[in-house]
């Protein structure tokens, strides 16, 4: 015990919770399904991705990836547009992959979706009836048919590691699905605008900037919500609410 290392929390809430020992993580799920899809689409990712060292449910033990998170949401990132244009390439490698097999929501879903979050955001008084009318205008642009690609689900910057100018690794796989290339994109560079042009450089063409921007509307407006309910501040300086009052 005298050399056992310390343990730290990296996020916890009644979902899940991450834990980092060493150069180790332990991601601790009662929802053993979004594991066996982390795992499954890591493994089918060809792009790097933490080692798996062992498995035992409810428990997955990930190796650190080397280098540090592209950036924070809410905070400036310090990274180079060259970084910044290699994660927009390394996303490209992704969508041009072989589909994985989980279908992601219909655009039927998301809008029903989209709907139910803009009337609670109104009807609770989280956030002003024009900024949540305003953005719901917005985020139809996103709605609309896209060709399926393989989708991370989840790109926050955090999600990306660089270690200089390069990629070494993207965690968290636990949303990736079938699933529209320009919602990606917006997550990635979601709070982080300045740097829409270097990823889209790195990214390659089919880039439609409108559509990226709609994304942004939509994803923070679904966001809301659950952040208020496991403990987070989505209206912290640059985050989703700073996102949405952006687009006014």
């Amino acid at each position: 015990m005298a050399d056992m290392k310390d343990v730290k929390v990296v996020v916890a809430h009644h979902d899940c919770a991450t834990l980092r020992v060493g150069d180790v993580f332990l991601k601790i799920d009662a929802d053993q399904t979004r594991t066996d899809v982390e795992v499954e689409a890591m493994a089918m990712a060809p792009i790097p991705t933490p080692e798996v060292l062992w498995r035992k449910p409810p428990v997955l033990a990930l190796a650190a990836l080397p280098g540090a998170p592209l950036g924070r949401l809410g905070e400036p990132s310090t990274a180079s547009s060259a970084a910044w244009a290699a994660a927009g390439a390394a996303v490209r490698m992704l969508h041009d992959a072989p589909l994985p097999p989980w279908p992601g929501p219909s655009l039927d879903e998301l809008a029903a979706h989209l709907d139910s979050e803009c009337e609670w955001l109104i009807a609770n008084d989280v956030l002003p009836a024009d900024l949540v009318t305003r953005n719901r205008q917005i985020a139809e642009a996103a709605l609309r048919p896209w060709t399926p690609v393989f989708t991370h689900g989840d790109l926050q910057i955090a999600h990306v590691f660089i270690d200089g100018d390069k990629i070494t690794g993207v965690i968290d796989w636990t949303e990736a699905s079938q699933g529209d290339a320009l919602f990606d994109l917006a997550v990635l560079t979601l709070g982080h605008e300045a740097h829409l042009g270097d990823v889209v450089a790195g990214y390659g063409t089919d880039v439609d900037l409108d559509v990226i921007r709609a994304w942004w509307s939509l994803r923070s407006l679904l966001a809301v919500r659950w952040l208020v309910e496991h403990g987070f501040d989505p209206s912290a300086p640059g985050c989703e609410v700073d996102v949405l009052r952006s687009r006014l």
